[in-house]
């Protein structure tokens, strides 16, 4: 799976792999601290998380233009790091919750968003790059499966990371996260809380610090004030994780330099040079290649659409309808530690049937066994009764990637040995059938809950439920994602090649927008019929993909 790449695809992904670890540890809370700490509506906060989303997935399409008519791919992303750290740390200093605090939170918003639109695509066209050499162009799909893994390496550990940093914080001023507590806060300073309501807040404030149910009003300044600098403190972290994916990228320039150009710098320098012009396209080939791309590009719209309610309505499920703590074997599933010494038992497992050496094998198998002894050890430790939070459900989609990633590598490796392995576009159809059945399952989950009313419900689901929903999720993200990638990259005219890269993410962008579509709509329907609106999404994305699928593959085999 690793062996045959050029050492620039590594860098480059795990120079990605400390941004997205930033990034997706400041998502985890995102949705969170926003309510907790301005008390905003379901509503309101729907609308900033889709047009931040939109904003961080749009502007690679003008960092792309940037990159191949300004500055070039290497030197665009490294002014995105450095945009983006600025950003993130005006997002991690504490305020107020007065207007200039709104402003600074928008204002760091503004700045990861333009800061992630130059880093983002370019370094994806810079991977691209590095596979036009016929020497590792029958690997281009592989590479971009590695790349996609190491993103959600990241990712992986994100959600953990928000977690122990916010709950550390927390502890230092003697608390506990609680979920239902933000909520009722809010309504207790605007007057709008019921006598139910009340005796909830001051038994949950009483099992926080005893005697704080005296004083409600005092109790609940304090909770939401100490649990927003924790949140602060959680987005911190995005500062120094970039700073460790610059320095990567820096310091080992030298595995991806001779890709670090565009199609107008070859065509200058052939010009220089006296040589022959870069071979173009024909206005025609052009055209054709560019239509496919914008179909291409409109049906994983919805995709992502449905895909990044993780960070919305499927955080509202897992914070107001999911038990909030787990026993048995399912706490093997919320530690950390066991789920990476699996990760380590998996890989030495997977070497033991990969490595072509004896010696191969048996490393392969000391690997296994030590990383599930370790794991087992792990589990044994854990308390009989484990808390959850809701953004802890996030590291289930980057888990089951690392895990499922070299399974999809073999298989499709496998198929195109016998000839048989389906075309990109082919693979993004079926990703969006798997991801209806995901919310199918979510739709079941949810049958017989209460319609959302912005408290936590008394009716509470196994997180199971999520838990499989995320699994099916990213068996279709493996389908869609990294071929899409790839697609773009093969498909994409030369000179246009970073443009399309940030036109792949800007119609992520037009989907993460729609996210707060879903948003608006919670608390005005079943929440079953919630999820079926988005089965009905993909279903319809995949029958139109499926429609245009001959014009499509001829397209690609051309390419």
């Amino acid at each position: 799976m690793f062996k045959g790449h050029p050492k620039g695809l590594f860098v480059l992904a795990i120079a990605n792999m400390g941004e997205r670890f930033g990034y997706y540890t400041m998502l985890a809370i995102f949705v969170l601290f926003m309510q907790a700490k301005f008390g905003f509506t379901t509503e309101t906060t729907s609308t900033i998380f889709g047009t931040f989303l939109a904003l961080v997935y749009f502007l690679p399409l003008f960092g792309g233009i940037v990159a191949d008519r300004v500055l070039g791919y290497g030197k665009t992303v490294i002014l995105g790091v450095v945009i983006m750290f600025l950003g993130y740390f005006l997002l991690a200093i504490p305020t107020g919750t007065d207007m200039l605090a709104k402003v600074m939170m928008f204002g760091a918003l503004a700045l990861i968003a333009i800061g992630t639109g130059f880093f983002k695509g370019n370094l994806q066209a810079l991977v691209g790059n590095l596979y036009d050499d016929p020497k590792y162009s029958n690997k281009r799909d592989l590479a971009f499966s590695i790349f996609y893994m190491c993103i959600n390496i990241g990712a992986f550990y994100a959600p953990t990371a928000a977690e122990a940093v916010t709950n550390f914080f927390l502890g230092k001023h003697g608390l506990t996260y609680e979920s239902k507590i933000p909520a009722l806060v809010h309504q207790l300073q605007a007057n709008t809380i019921s006598e139910s309501g009340l005796q909830e807040l001051t038994s949950l404030a009483n099992a926080q610090a005893p005697g704080a149910g005296a004083n409600l009003a005092e109790f609940g300044n304090n909770y939401i004030t100490h649990l927003s600098e924790a949140y602060n403190y959680g987005f911190g972290v995005a500062c120094i994780s970039l700073i460790a994916s610059l320095l990567v990228f820096l310091l080992f320039r030298k595995t991806y330099k001779h890709a670090d150009v565009t199609a107008l710098q070859q065509a200058k320098t052939a010009a220089a040079s006296g040589n022959k012009p870069v071979e173009e396209l024909t206005p025609q080939q052009t055209k054709e290649r560019m239509i496919a791309l914008f179909m291409v590009f409109f049906v994983v719209i919805f995709f992502w659409m449905s895909f990044h309610q993780n960070g919305l309505t499927m955080t509202f499920f897992a914070r107001d309808y999911t038990e909030s703590s787990v026993t048995g074997i399912e706490r093997f599933s919320f530690s950390i530690v066991a789920l990476t010494f699996f990760i380590v038992a998996f890989y030495g497992l997977l070497n033991v049937f990969q490595s072509k050496k004896t010696s191969g094998k048996l490393i392969g198998a000391g690997v296994f066994i030590a990383g599930a002894a370790a794991a087992y050890a792990k589990y044994t430790q854990l308390n009989e009764t484990e808390a959850i939070t809701p953004q802890i459900f996030q590291q289930f989609n980057p888990f089951f990637i690392i895990i499922l990633t070299p399974i999809f590598v073999a298989i499709f490796s496998s198929l195109n040995k016998k000839g048989k392995e389906p075309s990109a576009p082919r693979k993004i159809g079926f990703g969006m059938l798997i991801a209806a059945i995901g919310f199918v399952l979510l739709s079941i989950g949810s049958i017989g809950l209460p319609i959302p009313t912005g408290e936590v419900s008394n009716t509470l689901v196994s997180p199971n439920w999520l838990i499989s929903t995320y699994f099916v999720l990213t068996i279709a993200e493996l389908f869609l994602s990294p071929m899409g990638i790839s697609f773009v990259s093969r498909v994409a005219p030369p000179k246009y090649k970073g443009i399309m890269q940030g036109g792949w993410l800007a119609a992520t962008a037009v989907g993460n927008y729609l996210t707060a579509v879903i948003g608006y709509m919670w608390g005005g329907m079943p929440l079953w019929m919630l999820w079926g609106v988005l089965v009905v999404c993909c279903l319809l994305s995949a029958l139109f993909i499926f429609s245009i699928m001959k014009r499509l593959e001829r397209i690609t085999n051309n390419a």
